[in-house]
């Protein structure tokens, strides 16, 4: 069977393009990826979504999307996509044991936030430990705070933060920003944001309260550890666009994220649209994210419809 469309996975973009084929009458297969429910399912209080004016976890936000693409007539399977065949029509992927035929895809698959790799930080990540200032930086109003990385996204995080945090802690592990020079001086200008140069994050307290209470910090030229008092840690080293398949067959930039064509969704291979994290290194905000799957399933539609494919 040859499916109309296709959708790789299911956060916010990929549920909304979901919902927004379904209605159309596309019949969409989704396929939900490793982490079904995407990022937002590791996110506690989501007090930033539009329509929940006391908030709403997670975890219960992407139930809630999924439950609605579902009701219009979405088909929902689990797996992860391992290969795909783009070259002609119709398109084939292949997951660890299915594969499946369709005429259009959207591409979903969206970015994995990079962490420093340790187990408290793993164990506290919603309770005080996050890699998005501007989903949690309200939470943490008047409090102490540190952000992880020296690049461009560590210091725009430290600066949207200074706008609520009592104080701003960077840790950097050398003695120079990577950053730009304007974004530099907006930092060293700024009174509430300090920097703690030739350090990193060996540890993070305290697991045991389920909150964060210090970092343990090692200075990269001695190797002292000193033990720095703060209520929450951001770590701002980057992101990871997840289009490791897609290398070689879409147009990817610098940093891996996918390509679209200007003012649309589509990708350098017709019938392939791209929305959501997997094709925005800018705003990376679950409300973003489920408009640009709006916008995916829209251009999707038209395609077939140009094509006489669609219902």
């Amino acid at each position: 069977m040859t499916e109309k469309l296709i959708i790789l996975g299911s956060g916010p973009a990929g549920y909304t393009a979901a919902i927004y084929a379904a209605r159309s009458g596309l019949e969409p297969l989704l396929v939900e990826g490793v982490q079904p429910g995407g990022q937002l399912t590791i996110t506690t209080d989501v007090d930033n979504y539009p329509g929940f004016p006391k908030g709403i976890q997670g975890p219960d936000l992407m139930i809630a999307m999924r439950e609605q693409a579902e009701r219009f007539g979405t088909r929902i399977s689990s797996g992860n996509v391992i290969k795909v065949e783009l070259k002609k029509r119709p398109f084939k992927l292949s997951t660890e044991d299915k594969s499946h035929e369709c005429e259009t895809l959207i591409v979903a698959t969206g970015a994995t936030a990079r962490w420093i790799g340790l187990e408290s930080e793993q164990k506290l990540r919603g309770k005080g430990v996050s890699a998005c200032a501007t989903c949690d930086g309200f939470f943490f109003k008047n409090r102490r705070v540190v952000v992880v990385g020296g690049g461009d996204t560590a210091l725009e995080e430290a600066l949207y933060l200074a706008n609520f945090a009592g104080s701003v802690d960077m840790v950097h592990r050398r003695d120079e920003f990577r950053a730009s020079k304007a974004m530099q001086e907006r930092v060293k200008n700024n009174k509430k944001i300090t920097v703690i140069w030739d350090s990193v994050v060996e540890d993070i307290n305290d697991v045991s309260k389920n909150k964060v209470t210090s970092v343990v910090l090692k200075n990269v030229k001695d190797n002292k550890l000193k033990e720095h008092p703060c209520d929450g840690v951001f770590v701002a080293i980057g992101h990871e666009p997840n289009t490791v398949l897609f290398d070689g067959v879409l147009q990817r930039d610098e940093k891996g994220y996918l390509i679209t064509r200007q003012g649309s969704t589509y990708t350098n291979i017709e019938g392939v649209f791209a929305a959501g994290d997997v094709a925005d290194p800018v705003y990376r905000q679950a409300v973003t994210a489920a408009g640009s799957g709006c916008a995916a399933a829209i251009d999707a539609e038209r395609w077939l419809q140009s094509k006489s494919l669609s219902p």
